[in-house]
């Protein structure tokens, strides 16, 4: 079993949701981001996406926009994270690290290039923003060919007709985007959140990870009761952005909140 299937697995003897926390990469310096990174495990993350930096992140709110535009004037490139990665992967054995982006830092390499990079530095799966389930043999292909589980995202707009391409070739997890919008900037009422967690588990057995609009310790608890896994990004994103190379703290009572509170909503709702 991959870092990522073993993690949910044990997440579900246990009885509880995987938490999977997201930071921009480089951001605020690629020095900074090591820091940040175990600070995440420290907290109790058992997921961690590491953002990418791009010019045009089409799909993110301001917070995680300023945090790009922070890491690129850093100086950020696209082997620094995946020395990032590498770093990650000797001081954390076993905590699964998904990339999380857009296409053109991705594939412009060539996607066998990109898939390579990505099985050498230790990194678990991978998350394109614009790259449609319909033209997964830009980037899909090499990253099964190396091991990497390429994880799809699923909207409200998801209908029933389209979720089949959605999952085609899916692994890892399903990501539930639950707000047609960007993130960090709207919050999708829990009814719909669990009725679609519900829809979507039963055309797949892939765990399913809600997020988008998730900050709070509450917000996360309550979706804990009904999904596989809570990401939460933008309110760790922030917490960066104002802390700058002195964030890892910060970032690590801000996860271990978010941890308390979703184990303590799963052991009541048992």
């Amino acid at each position: 079993m991959s870092r990522i299937a073993t993690t949910f697995a044990r997440c579900k003897a246990e009885g509880r949701a995987a938490l999977v926390t997201f930071v921009t990469g480089g951001d605020p310096t690629p020095a900074d981001t090591g820091a940040v990174l175990d600070a995440l495990v420290e907290g109790g993350a058992d997921v961690i996406e590491l953002g990418m930096p791009f010019t045009d992140p089409m799909a993110d709110g301001a917070a995680i926009q300023l945090a790009n535009i922070r890491s690129l004037g850093a100086g950020t490139k696209t082997k620094d994270i995946f020395a990032i990665a590498a770093a990650f992967r000797s001081r954390h054995p076993d905590t699964p690290l998904v990339l999380m982006g857009y296409a053109n830092p991705m594939v412009r390499r060539g996607a066998d290039w990109f898939a390579e990079q990505c099985k050498a530095s230790g990194v678990d799966g991978v998350i394109c923003v614009d790259i449609p389930p319909e033209e997964d043999q830009e980037l899909g292909p090499a990253l099964r060919g190396a091991g990497v589980d390429m994880i799809r995202l699923s909207t409200p707009t998801t209908d029933a007709a389209r979720l089949p391409a959605v999952l085609d070739q899916a692994s890892g997890f399903l990501y539930y985007v639950s707000v047609a919008g960007i993130t960090g900037q709207q919050q999708a009422q829990l009814d719909d959140i669990a009725a679609a967690v519900a829809r979507l588990k039963a055309g797949t057995e892939l765990p399913v990870a809600v997020g988008f609009g998730v900050r709070t310790p509450e917000q996360a608890a309550a979706i804990a009761t009904h999904a596989d896994g809570v990401v939460v990004g933008s309110a760790i994103v922030e917490i960066v952005g104002q802390q700058g190379a002195n964030a890892a703290p910060h970032v690590r009572d801000k996860v271990a909140s978010l941890r308390a509170a979703m184990d303590k909503s799963i052991k009541a709702v048992a």
